[in-house]
């Protein structure tokens, strides 16, 4: 090719990518990018303190657990009307709400018991355990946990277990599957 040729054809190419990058188009790009930069600013900002508030609960909750006898007796009054206030009940003995609070720290201890619904009762360090888990591996480990707290004088159990209805129907339609192969 001759070199005036070769020109031209660069001089053409030249023109082609000016006239797809004006200045307009790269004015709505940059205000794109930079209105989704901010989207997305905003958007990990709102993030980040919605985190940081479920932390600091689940870390205010955590603390409570493991907070000692002495402040506990700070505020026994309030993790009375707590428990009231879910449906629980607390006896007069001075030790009963200690240990209702034990056994509900003990209870959120156990990973299986994180689907249950489980009150606690205490009456002269008998403990009384009501509600609904989903299976009977569950109402065992709840009880035994609640048997471990110390000052607990004997746990009586009227948990119910509440089998997942949808687990029973998969099993149910798998044996009827299986019937009909045969």
């Amino acid at each position: 090719m001759k070199s005036k040729t070769v020109l031209a054809i660069l001089a053409g190419a030249a023109l082609s990518v000016a006239a797809a990058c004006n200045g307009n188009d790269n004015a709505n790009t940059n205000t794109n990018t930079n209105a989704n930069m901010n989207t997305n600013r905003a958007a990990n900002a709102n993030a980040t303190v919605m985190n940081a508030n479920v932390n600091a609960n689940a870390n205010s909750n955590a603390a409570n657990w493991n907070m000692s006898h002495e402040e506990y007796n700070k505020n026994a009054n309030g993790y009375r009307a707590e428990a009231k206030n879910k449906g629980e009940s607390i006896g007069e003995d001075i030790e009963d709400g200690w240990i209702h609070f034990k056994v509900r720290a003990a209870l959120a201890a156990v990973n299986d018991l994180r689907d249950s619904t489980i009150n606690v009762d205490v009456n002269n360090k008998v403990v009384t355990l009501r509600g609904t888990v989903p299976g009977a591996d569950q109402k065992k480990k709840a009880e035994e946990a609640a048997k471990k707290v110390e000052g607990v004088k004997s746990v009586t159990d009227k948990l119910e277990v509440k089998a997942d209805t949808s687990a029973n129907a998969n099993s149910n339609s798998h044996a009827a599957a299986n019937a009909n192969k045969k």
